[in-house]
């Protein structure tokens, strides 16, 4: 409690599942939180769900495009007065297809998404995070940023260079005071998980809880992890404990990825 005291974060897609976790972690340290999403209700609910107050602040936003993004981190820092922590976390799979029948419109999209929008935002903050020599970039990637995986190729492209990205940053950054690492989640216990699991189960022929043990089997704890997770990995590599550690790709998946 207090390690971020005075800090401002911005948390993209921060009202719901591994977002809002975050956004509550970060909260709980002390930090003032801007949590983006693309519907004001959801943003009204979720800082409720955080008590209200001063130290919160809901910004409407799509980040798939750069004027957005940049339009996100000019808000927090009119808001709060500066920006000390990004974290990217808004983002998605779009519908699956193998390469050679995937509309190129829906690769652009994923593109946007999940790579780009991280760039626009790292692009737009550093700077201000350069006036205090102080910065934590928090990129959430995926364990499919380290494996592959069918008819997905647009998701596990953006991973993949999202966990680049992270590297990059972290060289250009290192001397400069800013930390840049990627989160690489594997199956999360989220409201998406809970809503698309049983409609993923049943194209598979399979009832949820047997499509849940399935895809479990390939973690070394067979067991989903939870936002709450991500959320302290997060708070973790923003505090006091993670000046020492940039340019590095955390797994929370229950021991699924390889590496």
């Amino acid at each position: 409690m207090g390690n971020l005291d005075g800090k401002t974060a911005l948390v993209t897609g921060g009202t719901r599942g591994i977002g809002f976790a975050c956004a509550e972690a970060l909260h709980a340290d002390g930090a003032n939180v801007v949590m983006n999403g693309r519907s004001p209700d959801k943003g009204a609910e979720a800082i409720e769900k955080l008590g209200g107050g001063d130290r919160l602040h809901f910004a409407a936003a799509d980040v798939t495009t750069g004027d957005a993004c940049y339009g996100l981190v000019d808000e927090t820092i009119s808001h709060f007065g500066q920006i000390d922590i990004l974290v990217n976390n808004a983002g998605g799979a779009g519908g699956s297809a193998v390469l050679w029948e995937m509309d190129e419109a829906e690769w652009h999209q994923v593109m946007n998404w999940n790579l780009n929008h991280p760039m626009w935002t790292s692009k737009r903050a550093i700077p201000d995070m350069l006036k205090r020599g102080w910065g934590r970039i928090i990129n959430i990637s995926s364990i499919y940023g380290k494996m592959s995986l069918p008819t997905v190729s647009h998701y596990v492209t953006t991973k993949h260079g999202l966990n680049g990205l992270t590297k990059a940053l972290a060289a250009e950054t290192g001397e400069l005071g800013i930390r840049v690492n990627s989160i690489c989640p594997g199956f999360i216990r989220t409201d998406i998980f809970e809503a698309e699991g049983p409609v993923t189960a049943e194209a598979m022929g399979m009832d949820f809880e047997d499509w849940v043990a399935a895809v479990t089997q390939i973690a070394m704890t067979k067991t989903v992890n939870e936002a709450s997770q991500v959320g302290a990995m997060c708070a973790f590599l923003c505090s006091k404990a993670g000046d020492g550690i940039t340019g590095s790709m955390f797994n929370v998946d229950g021991g699924s990825s390889p590496y």
